[in-house]
């Protein structure tokens, strides 16, 4: 699951994309073969971080997979 990550909040890509130009036609951001298209990935901040893969997207914001339980 893709979530927008902020200081401190999470919130669903389809509340922050709906408006972006880069979106798809459904308003999620592109996500194609485990990347965002949309997007650069983000070097690991630090080691104690989980392991998954954060994304900065063209409109500064920071994207995230989380795995759901």
């Amino acid at each position: 699951m893709l979530v927008i990550l902020t200081k401190d909040q999470l919130l669903s890509p389809q509340v922050v994309c709906q408006s972006c130009v880069l979106a798809d036609r459904q308003g999620r951001p592109r996500w194609r073969q485990d990347r965002l298209c949309c997007g650069h990935l983000l070097e690991q901040i630090s080691e104690t971080e989980p392991q998954s893969k954060q994304y900065q997207c063209q409109m500064g914001f920071r994207v995230a997979e989380v795995e759901v339980e």
